[in-house]
């Protein structure tokens, strides 16, 4: 049983106190609760009648007002990290006398810098609002691109480390966009309900992550076009790339800080009435748009839980292979298959399109058989299977096949983004878990192209063989994951059987919970 004591004083100011169920801490008045709750009380929204045709065509506009600028955002992302491994091999290692394992290095820097400044990042998007502090890091990052065309290796990789800094609050300033408006499945409800509320976050994580796909293509074609001109230009081939997207990086970041609102609730495309169904249809996920409080038990609960350093082996054994194939792709085309420079830039495609369609599909194929958890362990284990046909292949063909497919490898991690999304609650708990998940990442990036060691050019053994090793793990680790999802869920329904029906207070959905002291929430698998 839970308490719920509701005040509004003459100023219009909402008080509200809840106790938790399980933990009986209170929620108070200072920020305690999520800025959705606020919103729900402000203006006495109640969960209305299902109206599909209504839900649908509200989908149906918010995807068209977010997902393009969302997704135009990641694929931009992406083609500025491909910019480093499609510049050395068109003067960058010369031009900045690398040898040895120096090149290497402007790959880990880059990771260095995310992985440092990760926590600080979320802290930000968690005190500010936050597509304003998003455009903020985006339009920084675009100028320091620009800035890589004009440096010594030292400086080169000192933009590299500021670079991986502000492109630290991308990733998981997204996951927050897209659990402020779309639902997750709920993993209670019977037929009929499953049939209205399907898992839309995992579907729109695979777009937005998907459209790296686009970065690859887009950025190849970039350089192949410089490259095929390069005559022409009056600056070298490698730093007008880093110019290039530079400058659209800059220009992304100002239509987003015009263009994507810091909450549903101040959404510009969106009329007051379609701000409270927003509100209302996202109950399910029983999570509201963000708290900016930080909450040191939140925190500890974070610490604590084991998935969360699940999360980040994970994601360090996605990325280690991700890593390393992002920084050396090029030179693996260009000097381990012989592939000529212009052939390079352009077999570098099909592996874009291969990672847009490969994941979006895997995702889509979730209408049918709902598990998020089954499909990312099903492509892992076709990537598992790819990254062996790039080890061990004894020609170039298999080895070629091996390399696009691998590819699929970011299903597993649209799947862990789509997880914090939806199974962790708790803004403060949301946010921690999502930034060691990151960091995850970025020890697997930053190790990943030191494994490509410059004394075994170009067939690169370890790093293949390391490739091979991190991707059978990474298959294990997500079987781990959904066992204990499994786990987790029949504990909670064991203690909700023995409790009895738990009456929990009024909009207890937005009371900024977390999923282990909310006893009705269950995680979605």
């Amino acid at each position: 049983m839970s308490s719920r004591e509701e005040n509004i004083d003459s100023k219009d100011n909402v008080m509200v106190s809840i106790s938790s169920p399980s933990t009986g801490r209170q929620a108070k008045p200072d920020g305690d609760v999520d800025d959705a709750m606020e919103y729900a009380i402000r203006n006495k929204t109640e969960n209305p009648k299902y109206d599909k045709s209504r839900d649908a065509k509200l989908l149906r506009k918010i995807d068209f007002f977010l997902m393009p600028i969302i997704c135009c955002l990641y694929a931009i992302q992406f083609m500025d990290k491909l910019t480093n491994s499609l510049a050395s091999i068109l003067g960058l290692r010369t031009e900045l006398r690398m040898h040895g394992n120096m090149y290497s290095w402007t790959g880990s820097a880059f990771y260095l810098g995310y992985m440092v400044f990760e926590f600080p990042a979320v802290r930000f998007l968690q005190s500010f609002p936050v597509s304003k502090t998003l455009s903020v890091f985006i339009v920084l990052w675009g100028v320091v691109l620009c800035l890589h065309s004009i440096p010594n290796y030292a400086g080169f990789v000192a933009l590299r480390t500021i670079l991986g800094i502000l492109e630290s609050s991308i990733t998981p300033g997204l996951v927050i966009i897209t659990s402020q408006y779309y639902r997750g499945a709920n993993p209670d409800a019977g037929a009929k309900e499953k049939s209205k509320y399907k898992d839309e976050i995992f579907l729109r994580t695979a777009w937005w992550f998907a459209s790296t796909g686009f970065g690859i293509i887009v950025g190849s074609a970039i350089a192949y076009a410089i490259v095929v001109h390069q005559d022409s230009y009056s600056i070298q081939a490698w730093k007008l790339i880093f110019i290039v997207t530079g400058v659209i990086t800059i220009f992304v970041g100002l239509v987003f800080l015009v263009h994507v609102p810091d909450k549903p609730t101040k959404a510009w495309f969106l009329t007051e009435e379609e701000k409270k169904l927003v509100v209302e249809r996202i109950r399910v996920n029983q999570q509201g748009f963000g708290n900016k409080k930080f909450k040191i038990y939140q925190f500890k609960e974070a610490l604590l839980d084991l998935r969360t350093w699940l999360f980040f082996l994970a994601a360090l054994s996605i990325s280690l292979p991700t890593g390393g194939l992002t920084n050396f792709g090029s030179i693996l085309l260009a000097e381990g298959f012989g592939y000529s420079l212009k052939k390079t830039m352009l077999m570098q495609m099909p592996v874009g399109a291969v990672n847009i369609c490969g994941c979006v599909i895997f995702a889509w194929l979730h209408r049918f058989v709902e598990s998020r958890m089954f499909w990312a362990t099903f492509g892992n284990a076709v990537t598992f299977a790819a990254q062996c046909m790039l080890a061990f292949g004894k020609t170039n063909q298999i080895m070629f096949a091996g390399y696009i497919v691998q590819s699929l490898g970011p299903i597993a991690f649209i799947c862990l983004l789509a997880n914090i999304s939806s199974n962790v609650t708790g803004h403060t708990k949301k946010v921690t878990v999502n930034a060691i998940l990151l960091v995850g990442y970025c020890v697997g990036n930053l190790i990943g192209p030191q494994t490509f060691l410059d004394s075994e050019a170009p067939n690169y053994k370890t790093a293949k063989a390391c490739i091979v090793a991190f991707g059978l793990l990474n298959l294990l680790l997500f079987v781990l994951i959904w066992l204990s999802y499994l786990w987790d869920n029949r504990k909670k329904n064991r203690a909700y059987a023995e409790a009895g029906e738990i009456d929990m207070f009024e909009n207890y959905e937005f009371a900024d919970l977390t999923d282990k002291e909310n006893p009705l929430f269950r995680y979605k698998i």
